[in-house]
């Protein structure tokens, strides 16, 4: 669980954030103590804040958010971490925005404690006149008049950032004005409600994956299926014809067939026919010519007995 906690100086982000850090088992990650934390390391983003921070100018927003993409890449930030202190401007939760983007990680919520500034400055104003009656030293910043300065720049700087998060929906706002264990309750069942949320989201989105998978291969296999069986529908289409134009062409293959015989049967007869002819005429001539010789022999024998007579 990534979360932010948003509220003026006084409306116990403090004690608030270290209930969430022993309820959800995640860290608390202040930029003070971040800073200080990369100064000591020597990081290369701690050492650029150091000669920053020791020329007494103040820390620029790449710096921080350079600081704070390496503390949560570390182990202990694996579960969530509750950020106090940051974003305190509206470029500080973009370039927030930008980081966790990259890092393909999503804010869950950004609580809001929501105060009456009169009755904080009554609270602070209170607790100072106890102190001072302990004979207790009291904090330079712990003054009415330190908290108005602060209440000031709370509302220049980072009351904007209820309006941000707000338009992206991640606006929680709890009515800081009541007892600590109420507000503590309050937060517990908001962010109960939506982890509650985010476990149905992800089970619909399981099984929705679940389903579209078998879905999406039947889709796949159905279509080709289709186009196996158009291919052989197409293939019994095309030896149907084939088989059409086998009919058709074998009678006339057997009709070529049989004239083949009946041909070679019509050309037999035909010179057969012609040598039956000439035979014929053969012996005509021949008996022609036996007559005219029996005609020349009767002639000749005729000529002898009118010769002998004379």
């Amino acid at each position: 669980m990534r979360l932010i906690l948003l509220g003026p100086p006084g409306a116990g982000k403090g004690t608030q954030a270290q209930r969430l850090v022993h309820k959800h088992g995640i860290v608390q990650l202040s930029t003070g103590e971040m800073l200080r934390a990369a100064v000591a390391a020597g990081t290369p983003v701690g050492l650029k804040a150091k000669d920053i921070m020791a020329s007494g100018a103040l820390v620029p927003d790449e710096v921080v958010v350079g600081i704070i993409a390496d503390r949560i890449e570390e182990p202990d930030a694996k579960k969530g971490f509750i950020l106090d202190g940051f974003p305190r401007t509206v470029p500080q939760a973009e370039a927030l925005d930008e980081l966790l983007k990259k890092k393909h990680l999503k804010l869950d919520a950004v609580v809001e404690l929501r105060v009456n500034e009169s009755a904080l400055l009554e609270r602070v104003e209170t607790r100072v006149a106890q102190m001072r009656e302990r004979g207790e030293e009291v904090r330079i910043d712990d003054t009415p008049e330190v908290l108005s300065k602060r209440l000031a720049s709370y509302r220049a700087q980072t009351e904007p950032l209820v309006h941000y998060y707000s338009e992206k929906r991640k606006l929680i706002t709890i009515d800081g004005m009541m007892t600590i264990e109420q507000v503590t309750v309050a937060i517990n069942r908001v962010l109960s409600a939506l982890e509650a949320a985010d476990s149905a989201a992800k089970a619909a989105k399981k099984t929705a994956r679940k389903t579209a998978k078998p879905a999406a291969k039947t889709a796949a296999k159905t279509p080709a299926k289709g186009a196996k069986k158009a291919v052989k529908a197409k293939k019994t289409v095309k030896k149907a014809k084939k088989a059409a134009k086998k009919a058709v062409k074998a009678p006339a293959r057997k009709a070529k067939k049989a004239a083949k015989p009946a041909g070679k049967a019509a050309k037999g007869g035909k010179k057969t026919a012609v040598k039956a002819k000439s035979r014929t005429s053969a012996s005509k001539a021949a008996k022609t010519r036996k007559v005219a010789k029996k005609a020349t022999k009767k002639r000749a024998k005729a000529v002898k007995r009118l010769t002998k007579r004379r």
